[in-house]
């Protein structure tokens, strides 16, 4: 089921624009076009999130009351207008950082599949992000000197947590809270502590590779 109708979320976004913004009438089609990409978008992710508040009981919840869900959905939104409209995407983005605390610009190649926790205070950079990445509270992932990291699939950044420069994050990885890692090769399986350059990584073994998040 759906708590909220395409057609509500649609009067929903117009209005907390229109609050805040302008939304020009010669803005709707684009906005409504978007719209569906997004919520296509949107679906297409929380169908692999094990949480229970996108789910009811087997059904898919799309929930703009969520905070979590509806900063996906507007980064998606965001992401998928600028295509058309760069100025509304502006708006669209901004709304995200008013409403949800997160900084999440459409230009950033977030992948299709993941998840934020909590986000509020984090501010993801122009990085290159796999599937099934997850993010927390005040989390940064930025540049340093001009080059940005790569993270490969599976990876979590737990609260505070920061990455920058020129940085590969091994698959299925955790920054643990706090950490700081800065132009340093993460190897996979890996759980980083600590501040670079005098990080500590261990072992992620096995039978934590599948944490709580996801649906596989």
């Amino acid at each position: 089921m759906e708590y909220t109708t395409r057609d509500q979320i649609s009067i929903l976004v117009k209005k907390q624009i229109n609050n805040l913004f302008i939304l020009n009438e010669s803005e709707l089609s684009d906005l409504e076009n978007a719209i569906d990409i997004a919520l296509k978008r949107s679906k297409e992710n929380f169908k692999h999130h094990n949480n229970k508040y996108f789910w009811d009981n087997d059904e898919l919840v799309i929930n703009p009351y969520h905070s979590g869900q509806y900063a996906i959905f507007l980064y998606y939104l965001s992401n998928t207008i600028q295509l058309f409209n760069n100025s509304l995407a502006d708006r669209i983005y901004y709304l995200n950082k008013v409403l949800n605390g997160v900084d999440l610009f459409y230009e950033i190649d977030l992948p299709e599949i993941f998840f934020l926790e909590h986000p509020v205070g984090s501010v993801m950079g122009r990085a290159k992000y796999s599937n099934y990445f997850s993010f927390s509270q005040n989390c940064t992932v930025g540049n340093n000197k001009g080059y940005y990291p790569t993270f490969e699939e599976n990876v979590t950044l737990l609260s505070g947590s920061k990455v920058i420069g020129k940085c590969i994050i091994g698959e299925n990885s955790i920054i643990s809270a706090n950490s700081y890692v800065k132009d340093t090769n993460i190897p996979k399986n890996s759980i980083v502590f600590g501040s670079s350059p005098n990080l500590v990584i261990k072992e992620r073994k096995p039978e934590v590779y599948s944490d709580n998040y996801w649906i596989k």
